[in-house]
């Protein structure tokens, strides 16, 4: 009777939800609407239409009840009440490993293809490990913080006080369980949330003290702060196309001590010399929009919902970006190319773009395999201005 009444819920939502909006924001406005669901209704539904949605577009012959019951098979290692009706037989391998677990699916339906969770795979990266990276779609990516160094012994402290699981990766990062409430637990501008492979990008940046630097497509700032904390003295303009998310960037920026720093909204794909005629830069962060790829394995619903043709649509727009930002760029400083993409167009493709049409030269670029640390995957270049 309760498998039926979870089933249910999880149809309902699956009907209503068109992928319009992100799943996270999409389920609360749901729930809002449905209030007739309690904690744990809203709870097994939300596993639900996430462990559905991980299967990609694998099975999909299968009706609904059965691609639950494979997904949620695959994501968890707690038993459904509608795995244990549907799939009886796999009850006792709830607790194996992801390799077992995907052999026994295989066993089972013969037709299971691991390519057809991410049908694009043949747009990734050539560095990218294609079996590891589809399998980690079965597992929501970790929670990763920044903390300054200054913080590091305190913000151990409250954790363990507060019975958190986590690791310490380094003097600044720190991976815990997805969902963990660090309101409750840490105070504001002790750390940062940040993806532990949007932490590694930093090591790209290389400011030195009194140089002023450009984040432009910076958004609530991530990077400017990661930035910041390798170097605090230094000249910064941050821009973006959107009014709100700069408006959410001053609070980040105040918790964080930042002070002295220019802003300004820009439409990077339009000619801003009237704005900017007098601007010359030591380094430019170019955080450009993208597929989002390899940060899907926190929005499982793009496996589902995206369209490949959006990918040359966004490299496009990468280019025209960088090609309309280089010009403010000093000779012999950086140009700092990074997406959270997972594809070569928006990835090597442009990169090999930018130094057939721009006086660039390639210092380093790599694919940070955030698949092997439970994080997500992306994409970083050095690019240096010629003289």
């Amino acid at each position: 009777m309760r498998a039926d009444h979870q089933l249910r819920a999880f149809q309902q939502i699956l009907s209503a939800y068109d992928g319009t909006l992100p799943l996270h924001r999409f389920l609360p406005a749901y729930f809002k609407q449905n209030k007739q669901m309690g904690s744990s209704d809203r709870r097994w539904a939300t596993r639900h239409i996430y462990s559905y949605f991980r299967l990609g577009k694998a099975l999909s012959h299968l009706g609904a009840e059965e691609r639950l019951s494979v997904g949620d098979f695959l994501c968890q290692n707690t038993l459904s009440l509608v795995v244990e009706r549907c799939f009886p037989d796999l009850v006792d391998h709830i607790h194996a490993d992801l390799s077992e677990k995907l052999m026994l699916i295989s066993q089972k339906f013969p037709e299971f293809n691991l390519e057809d969770v991410f049908t694009f795979h043949s747009a990734l990266s050539e560095s990218v490990n294609k079996a590891t990276f589809l399998a980690s779609f079965f597992k929501q990516p970790d929670l990763f913080i920044r903390v300054n160094t200054t913080n590091t012994i305190a913000v151990t402290e409250r954790l363990k006080s507060a019975e958190v699981n986590f690791k310490q990766l380094s003097d600044t990062a720190f991976a815990l369980p997805n969902g963990t409430k660090l309101e409750n637990i840490l105070t504001e501008g002790a750390y940062q949330v940040q993806d532990l492979s949007s932490q590694f990008t930093g090591s790209y940046f290389k400011p030195a003290k009194w140089e002023k630097w450009w984040d432009c497509c910076a958004a609530s700032g991530g990077k400017t702060l990661l930035l910041h904390s390798f170097e605090p003295v230094l000249e910064l303009l941050v821009t973006d196309l959107r009014e709100s998310v700069l408006l959410n960037l001053d609070e980040r920026f105040r918790l964080a001590g930042i002070n002295k720093y220019h802003k300004k909204e820009l439409d990077l794909l339009k000619n801003n010399d009237q704005i900017l005629h007098h601007y010359q830069f030591d380094g430019i962060i170019l955080d450009a929009p993208c597929t989002g790829s390899g940060t899907w394995g926190r929005t499982p619903e793009m496996l589902t919902f995206f369209e490949e043709r959006k990918i040359a649509q966004f490299a496009t727009i990468q280019k025209t970006i960088a090609q309309n930002v280089v010009k403010y760029l000093k000779p012999g400083k950086p140009l700092i190319y990074v997406t959270c993409s997972a594809f070569a167009a928006e990835n090597e493709d442009v990169v090999n773009h930018l130094l057939e049409v721009l006086p660039l030269e390639l210092e380093k670029m790599e694919v940070i395999k955030g698949y092997e640390n439970n994080a997500d995957t992306m994409f970083v270049a050095r690019l240096i201005k010629k003289g």
